[in-house]
């Protein structure tokens, strides 16, 4: 089977779909890799890294996409990419179809597109294999963005996370008790900065609890709670996720107000809309602005800070089913795996994931 690699072109997007050691495994296992040329320069893989292990480099997104039998990114394709899909292809990346331009759902239906989305490929257990290390990337990145924007250099509050003795530390926020909110709860607890954690699911709220002893505080995320959480918090990290679905707004412009002024939002659930009604999508260049007197920070691909770290671990995640469908085929691949089989947005065009055609107000088309 061939796998095409093509360049991300979206602005400081510096992650590689596969890296070297990957397309190492890959190739190894008899298949062809066909990476654009400098495809893995933002992550520090060079050109001969993949030479060395067998890959062909192309010189043009034209020829990744065309010599695919798959193609494996890691952000969704532009509009500029369009033209390049080939009828009947499979293209693997992060889509958040719930909330990309309409269009981009229209050149998948017209291509005849095989459409697997990182973030909802789910194992039985609910988990999201492909999607878990990024998680733990963004959330253990949390408290350096916001250690940075807290500082009065930033125009922040000036809080130290940690506080010092005689001083206390800073009062920590966090909706969602999934991975990324419980690496970012790890994250901030180290660094002794206290943290709360909120979530509607009790048994999540155990499992914090008991990672901590019980010095992480824990809160059922109810409107009450969250406004009153809202109010006394320094940051505020939104990590919530509904797998295909748009995120909910948690956070609405009147808790926004009630924060204490400079304080700092981190919506991570910026990918999926949003859960402060008051974000909006910036890029790492410019990542935060200020809305109702508060600093949001809603750049959709923190990891990319990290490309090399955050490269290897998409490709750590993902290999096994690279594996698969190269030696399996898509048909028999999506009907032995049933975590791949979740992962499919749309079947050769047509809508197949019941979360995504529902947030999308479309109905399912074909059933794996």
């Amino acid at each position: 089977m061939n796998f095409g690699v093509p360049k991300e072109v979206r602005p400081f997007e510096f992650r590689v779909g596969m890296t070297p050691a990957a397309a190492d495994a890959v190739i190894r296992a008899g298949h062809q890799v066909y990476i654009e040329k400098g495809a893995g320069d933002g992550a520090g893989f060079h050109d001969q890294d993949y030479l060395d292990v067998g890959a062909h480099i192309v010189y043009s997104a034209h020829e990744a996409y065309g010599r695919a039998d798959v193609v494996v990114k890691v952000s969704r394709p532009t509009e500029d990419e369009y033209r390049y899909f080939i009828k009947g292809q499979t293209i693997m990346s992060f889509l958040n179809l719930s909330v990309a331009s309409p269009d981009l759902l229209e050149a998948l239906k017209a291509n005849q597109i095989t459409a697997i989305a990182y973030e909802t490929i789910q194992s039985d257990n609910g988990t999201l294999p492909v999607l878990l290390p990024t998680s733990e990337v963004a959330g253990r990145m949390a408290p350096i963005i916001a250690g940075r924007l807290m500082e009065s250099l930033a125009g922040g509050r000036g809080i130290l996370l940690s506080g010092i003795p005689g001083i206390p530390p800073a009062q920590v926020v966090i909706l969602g008790a999934g991975v990324l909110g419980t690496n970012a709860a790890r994250a901030f607890h180290n660094i002794g900065a206290e943290v709360t954690v909120l979530d509607k699911n009790m048994n999540a709220l155990q499992r914090i609890d008991n990672m901590f002893n019980g010095k992480v505080s824990t809160m059922l995320a109810n409107p009450f709670n969250i406004a009153k959480a809202v109010s006394f918090a320094d940051v505020l990290v939104g990590a919530v996720a509904i797998p295909g679905q748009r995120a909910p707004i948690l956070v609405n412009r009147e808790m926004v107000k009630s924060m204490r002024k400079r304080a700092v939002i981190i919506d991570f659930s910026i990918d999926n809309g949003g859960c402060v009604e008051t974000s909006r999508p910036t890029n790492l260049k410019y990542p935060s602005f200020i809305e109702e007197g508060i600093i949001h920070y809603c750049a959709p691909n923190v990891p990319a800070l990290v490309a090399r770290t955050a490269s290897y671990a998409l490709s750590n995640a993902l290999l096994p089913f690279l594996l698969h469908i190269g030696q399996q085929g898509i048909p028999e691949a999506l009907k032995t795996s049933p975590d791949l089989a979740r992962g499919v947005n749309l079947l050769k065009g047509k809508l197949a994931h019941p979360g995504v055609a529902a947030a999308l107000n479309k109905r399912v088309e074909v059933t794996l």
